[in-house]
């Protein structure tokens, strides 16, 4: 095989035509020297060449720019390597780029005896390319493929060619990279013997816009000679996409009498083509307006911005006096920056002239009239306003006042929210014997305020004439409550107290007369015609009809009017307590094992319905007349608790144990109550009450074996 000898590749465009001349063939791109070997010094000394670079793109290195790996060196503009500062360690390779707007290249630089340093080539250099610059390293030179999109058939057509014009014998093209051999595949393909590139169906450049390809040679064993070389295709844009309005619906405002050059909104349409281009270069018109009054031109729309302002006079803006508030404009966007050959696409522009509180509301009529029963609360008239501003805003909606005539908060007024109307209201019963007429000042206003040329006239007051009718009041108990004290178990017949109603109705000079309305426990009797109040029972503070010492009753006072008018009055009896309760024992039944070592037999407690000072402490005492003493023992354990227990065992059966239990009342109650005690058999954990056949004593025989069993001893 022929040694390799450097190829110079370029790329025949299906549009463009390059010519290669023998001259250009003689200058190849890059770096004259590709690798260096340095020993590693003591010291890098600052400013001291290190050693010399030579860079041509072949085309005079205009705004040539080199960057070098390491932060500590740089490239002078004659290709001088030099330190920025005395350092030792820069590890064991530097590598220097330089660029040109027409070629880039690399060059290493190694370090004999340096060290590693972390960091790898791609970390130390972010290329990016932000424009399609030809790429060429040592003889590659490519140019882009440029392909128009939504080419028609036939397919596969050639779009470009790569040459070599020093290729070796049996070697290869090779094409790789997104579009070849990945996904999408398929798309193109390249001619490895003659080097010509086809693309093979139509491209679409709002799909893909570049396509980023790679061309290599390789030999007949497919072992790469030359590259990959990076080659770019650029799918050229066509116009085929036409505008389109995305972020609808487009809804604006604007006030009502608003300058002319007010900005209402923004309408932004969206053109997918290729934004470099005229294709995608949009412009704004207003198609049609809807309605065309009071002027077919009420808006302008700035063609390039899509600003939508108003081009009428503030007074033609007025919400007031147009048919319709609501405006509706077809906004058409162009690409080609609007000519005729351009994409149109259209949307609705919606356009609401809201509302300005530039009107007053006025009442409809200057007096109002209202006729009210006395004692009756409640709406009775309703005032009613005109305004012509927007009924759905606050420069419509009414709030009333009542300026004069309410000292006593007698009425109130809210506005209806459907009608709109001011509801005026009773809030506190009147009463005809003292008034009969009332004259009410109310003003009217909008929720939000007014402009401030405008200000509320006197059409925002009315009057309100109030006529109050007497009717048939009933009678008023005084006090109500009436409330007596007095002791339990008082005698029947005693006088409780005098009740007094009067007639609201003084003019009509009526009589009264009283009875008993509810009288749970029927202790109660009322004079119908002077109201004394006496008893026909004995009062108990410990009946059920009192609650918390207190009982009460209801009495009625009717008057002679026609129909009658009755009123209620309520009496609150407090009770005081008497001892009139003796006190009882609780539990009353009793059980012990008749082997028992603990002799306890029962804790007694006492109970009283009286109030202290008539209860507790209690005094409990066996009734000693009947029990003897040596065989039952009490003892006091509280106020209110006493302990039951035995001096000795006894045998199986049931025994009366008579127990005395007296109160502190002043005098004092007694009350005796039987203790039933069941002596039980205890056995194996079984208990036995059971008391037939078990010898049963009477107190006296008990009283005769006591005193046997003492004479024994």
């Amino acid at each position: 095989m022929q040694p390799r000898t450097p190829l110079v590749l370029c790329v025949l465009l299906s549009q463009v035509l390059l010519l290669t001349s023998a001259e250009d063939l003689d200058c190849i791109p890059g770096f004259q020297q590709k690798v260096f070997h340095i020993n590693q010094p003591a010291e890098f000394i600052e400013d001291q060449s290190i050693l010399n670079l030579t860079f041509s793109d072949c085309k005079g290195n205009d705004k040539l720019r080199y960057e070098v790996s390491s932060p500590y060196f740089k490239v002078n503009s004659d290709g001088g390597l030099v330190a920025l500062r005395n350092i030792t360690a820069v590890g064991k390779t530097l590598f220097v780029h330089a660029r040109t707007p027409h070629a880039e290249d690399m060059a290493e630089l190694v370090i004999v005896g340096g060290k590693d340093i972390q960091g790898s080539l791609q970390d130390i250099f972010k290329f990016a390319r932000t424009s399609p610059v030809p790429r060429q390293k040592r003889s590659i030179v490519v140019s882009p493929i440029l392909i128009p999109e939504n080419q028609r058939q036939p397919f596969p057509r050639d779009v470009g060619k790569v040459v070599d014009s020093d290729r070796p014998e049996r070697s290869k093209f090779r094409l790789t990279g997104k579009g070849v051999d990945q996904e999408p595949k398929g798309i193109f393909r390249i001619n490895e013997n003659t080097g010509s590139v086809s693309v093979t169906r139509t491209l679409d450049r709002e799909v893909i816009a570049v396509y980023q390809l790679f061309v290599e040679t390789t030999d007949v064993n497919g072992k790469t000679l030359e590259g990959p070389v990076p080659l770019e295709v650029i799918v050229i844009d066509q116009n085929d996409n036409r505008p389109i309005f995305r972020e609808g619906p487009y809804i604006g405002h604007v006030m009502e009498g608003s300058p002319t050059g007010t900005t209402v909104m923004r309408m932004t349409a969206f053109d997918a083509d290729d934004p470099a281009t005229d294709n995608a270069l949009l412009r704004y018109n207003i198609r049609q307006q809807t309605p065309d009054k009071p002027s077919p031109n009420m808006f302008y729309i700035d063609p390039e911005k899509g600003d939508i302002v108003t081009v009428v006079s503030p007074a033609l803006l007025d919400r007031e006096t147009l048919e319709n508030p609501k405006y509706e404009l077809i906004i058409e966007a162009q690409d080609m920056a609007g000519l005729d050959v351009g994409l149109t696409g259209t949307a609705t522009a919606t356009i609401m002239i809201d509302d300005k509180n530039d009107h007053s509301p006025k009442f409809t009529k200057k007096e109002f009239q209202a006729t009210v029963e006395e004692g009756a609360v409640g709406v009775i008239v309703n005032l009613t306003v005109e305004d012509k501003d927007d009924p759905t805003t606050g420069a419509w909606r009414a709030a009333y006042t009542i300026i004069n005539g309410n000292p006593g908060q007698s009425f109130e007024i809210h506005t209806n929210p459907q009608t709109n109307e001011g509801m005026l209201s009773v809030v506190k019963p009147l009463d005809y014997e003292i008034s009969a007429f009332h004259t009410l000042l109310i003003k009217v206003e909008n929720e939000d305020p007014l402009v401030p040329d405008v200000s509320y006239g006197p059409s925002s007051t009315a009057t309100v004439h109030i006529t109050v009718l007497d009717v048939n009041e009933g009678p008023v108990f005084y006090p109500d409550p009436m409330m007596v004290t007095k002791q339990e178990n008082i005698s029947v017949g005693s006088v409780l107290l005098t009740v007094n109603a009067t007639d609201p109705d003084s003019l009509q000079h009526q009589t009264i007369r009283y009875s008993v309305y509810k009288d749970p426990a029927g202790w109660l009797n009322i004079n119908p015609i002077n109201g004394t109040v006496d008893t026909t029972a004995v009062l108990d503070r410990e009946s059920p009809f009192v609650d918390n010492s207190v009982y009460t009753a209801l009495f009625l006072a009717i008057d002679s009017g026609n129909p009658p008018a009755t009123g209620t009055g309520t009496l609150l009896i407090t009770l005081e307590d008497v001892n009139d309760n003796a006190p009882f024992i609780y539990p009353t039944v009793a059980e012990v094992c008749d082997d028992a070592k603990n002799l306890s037999v029962v804790i007694l407690g006492a109970s009283d319905k009286d109030l202290h000072p008539n209860t507790d402490p209690f005094k409990f005492e066996i009734h000693k007349q009947a029990v003897p003493d040596k065989v039952w023992k009490i003892s006091k354990i509280n106020n209110t608790h006493a302990l039951v227990s035995l001096l000795q065992n006894l045998n199986k059966a049931n025994y009366n144990l008579p127990i005395m239990v007296t109160d502190s009342g002043k005098p004092p109650m007694t009350n005796i109550t039987d203790l039933r005690v069941q002596v039980c058999s205890c056995r194996n954990s079984k208990v036995d009450c059971n008391a037939a056949g078990a010898l049963r004593f009477s107190l006296p025989s008990l009283l005769l074996l006591s005193l046997f069993s003492l004479a024994c001893l």
